[in-house]
């Protein structure tokens, strides 16, 4: 189940989560936090959902179908936060993954403090996986200088681990690392691909939660769904006037089906 705003480009939010999930074999349960208007270069508007309206799309779909991952993205409003957090509360069995949407990808801040502390306070300690940028991970841990200070002070906050990923970062190639239990888990590199990306961090982060949902240890899940994003990177596509879409489906554009 994800819980994430509708982006009018495709490229980011639900129907992001929609394809990665996808791509990894299972079933999404799309929830709408909230509505947006953005194009490929920036987000214009966030409109809220009303929080009930988030608590009965969730338990309309968790009376009905067993539900093996949650994935949060973009919530908009403290209200939802807590609409959110009284799911978790009622299934603590199932693993959460968390995309701290926080920055938009023209660098509009999205979430005020207030918002941000009722993430921590709330969603995080019900939290398997974060995932974070280095933005991100900067207005989460302020006080923090350095990536590994910034992830051991998210890991206070109650998950389990924290892939703190490296796209933003000034560097010759993006280094991701994984936390967990105060101490750096592994470091992966990737070649720093031209351009910027709308959607990244949904991709990935989804691409996680399926893959936990599947069974498989966190590590193992963290490294398979950085393989499958840095696809859908290399094959992205600049469909509008900004930056550039994970082709989340690359793999299939060469299917051809009898007629």
């Amino acid at each position: 189940m994800v819980f994430a705003g509708l982006d009018p480009t495709g490229g980011a939010g639900l129907q992001a989560d929609i394809e990665a999930v996808v791509s990894m074999g299972c079933h999404a349960l799309p929830v709408i936090t909230a509505v947006t208007a953005q194009d490929t270069r920036d987000v214009r508007s966030v409109t809220a959902v009303d929080p009930l309206d988030v608590i009965g799309q969730a338990r309309a779909v968790l009376d009905d179908i067993p539900v093996s991952a949650f994935k949060i993205g973009l919530i908009s409003s403290v209200g939802i936060v807590q609409a959110v957090h009284s799911i978790l509360v009622d299934f603590p069995d199932i693993p959460v993954v968390v995309d701290p949407v926080c920055v938009s990808g023209g660098g509009r801040r999205l979430i005020d403090e207030e918002l941000l502390n009722a993430m921590v306070s709330l969603i995080f300690p019900a939290t398997l996986v974060v995932t974070p940028n280095t933005l991100e991970g900067r207005l989460l841990a302020p006080e923090a200088d350095s990536p590994a200070a910034v992830a051991q002070q998210i890991l206070t906050y109650g998950c389990g681990y924290v892939l703190l990923t490296g796209t933003h970062e000034n560097t010759e190639q993006v280094v991701n690392r994984l936390y967990a239990d105060m101490r750096l888990i592994e470091s992966r590199t990737f070649e720093r691909l031209q351009g910027s990306y709308h959607g990244s961090g949904c991709t990935l982060a989804s691409a996680i939660a399926a893959r936990v949902a599947h069974g498989l240890e966190p590590v193992a899940a963290i490294s398979q769904a950085q393989k499958y994003t840095f696809e859908t990177l290399r094959h992205a596509r600049r469909l509008g006037k900004g930056q550039f879409l994970p082709d989340r489906l690359y793999w299939a554009r060469g299917f051809r089906g009898a007629a």
